[in-house]
C-alpha cells in the first residue's frame, strides 16, 4: 500500500463524490413505528473498541477510536487498508462491498452542512485505499439531535429520533445498493434508522452497512482489537439490538 498522505482526504470530482441534487427537496416521509420499513440490517466491521475495559488492548481500542473520530491522516488510511485486505479473503466482506455499490457516508449528530465529517473522510479512504466505489452524500441531517458519545445513556436519541431527522435527497442517477458506512457502532440505533430512511425512499435497493469499530461495552477485558465480523441490527421493540 503506498504511503499514507499527510494531509486529510478531502472530497473531490477524482473520488467519485457524488453529492445530492441541491436544487431539489428532500423526501419526506409519515412513517410511524406501526409502518417501519425496515425489520434488521446486516453490517461488518473490523475493529473492537471498549470504554471501560482495563489493559493495554483495551487503551489502544479507545486510541483507535479517536484517531477515527477525528480522521487522523496518518492512521485512518490504514484501518481502511485492513478492511480491503480482510475483503480479499472473506466472502461476507466481499460481498458487502460488490463493485455495483454506492459508499452512504451516515451524517454526525449536527445539522449536515458542507464540511466533510468523520464518515465522510472514512469513505473516502475506504474507496482510495481499492474499494473504488462512488461515494453519494445523499443522507443529510436535517437537525441537530444529542450526541450519543456524551449524552447519559437515558438522554441518547431513539431510532425514531434519527430516522425524524433525517432526509434522503433526490438522487441524480439510480441507486440499486448502498453501504452505508459509519466510524462506530454501539447499539446500532442511528445505523438502523439512517437504513430505514433510505429504504423508505428507495425501496427496491439493497441496503446494508459498514461500521468501521464497534463498540463492546460491557466488558472487563478484550482479547482481539483487530476482529472483523458480520453481524445484523434489529427492529426490537421500538429500539435496535445488535449482534454481535
Amino acid at each position: 500500500m503506498k504511503p499514507a498522505s499527510t494531509t486529510p482526504p478531502q472530497p473531490s470530482h477524482r473520488r467519485m463524490i457524488w453529492h445530492c441534487d441541491r436544487g431539489a427537496a428532500p423526501f419526506e416521509s409519515g412513517v410511524t413505528h406501526r409502518t417501519w420499513p425496515l425489520s434488521s440490517l446486516t453490517f461488518a466491521s473490523c475493529y473492537i473498541y471498549s470504554p471501560r475495559a482495563a489493559g493495554w488492548l483495551a487503551e489502544s481500542s479507545r486510541a483507535l477510536c479517536d484517531r477515527v473520530k477525528s480522521s487522523d491522516p496518518l492512521w485512518l488510511p490504514r484501518y481502511a487498508g485492513f478492511a480491503y485486505r480482510n475483503s480479499l479473503s472473506n466472502r461476507q466482506l466481499a460481498a458487502l462491498f460488490a463493485r455495483d455499490a454506492v459508499f452512504v457516508p451516515v451524517p454526525g449528530s449536527a445539522r449536515s452542512g458542507e464540511t466533510p465529517w468523520a464518515a465522510l473522510r472514512l469513505a473516502v479512504a475506504l474507496s482510495e485505499v481499492g474499494f473504488a466505489l462512488r461515494i453519494w452524500t445523499g443522507l443529510r441531517r436535517r437537525y441537530a439531535v444529542t450526541k450519543s458519545a456524551t449524552a447519559p445513556s437515558a438522554a441518547r436519541p431513539t431510532v425514531q429520533q434519527h430516522y425524524d431527522s433525517f432526509a434522503v435527497m433526490r438522487a441524480t442517477t439510480p441507486v440499486h445498493s448502498v453501504v452505508l458506512v459509519d466510524d462506530v457502532i454501539t447499539r446500532g440505533r442511528t445505523l438502523l434508522a439512517a437504513a430505514a430512511r433510505l429504504r423508505a425512499e428507495l425501496p427496491f435497493a439493497d441496503v446494508r452497512g459498514f461500521a468501521l469499530i464497534r463498540t463492546q461495552g460491557f466488558v472487563d477485558h478484550i482479547e482481539h482489537l483487530a476482529e472483523p465480523c458480520c453481524g445484523v441490527v434489529r427492529w426490537a421493540g421500538g429500539d435496535a439490538r445488535r449482534e454481535p
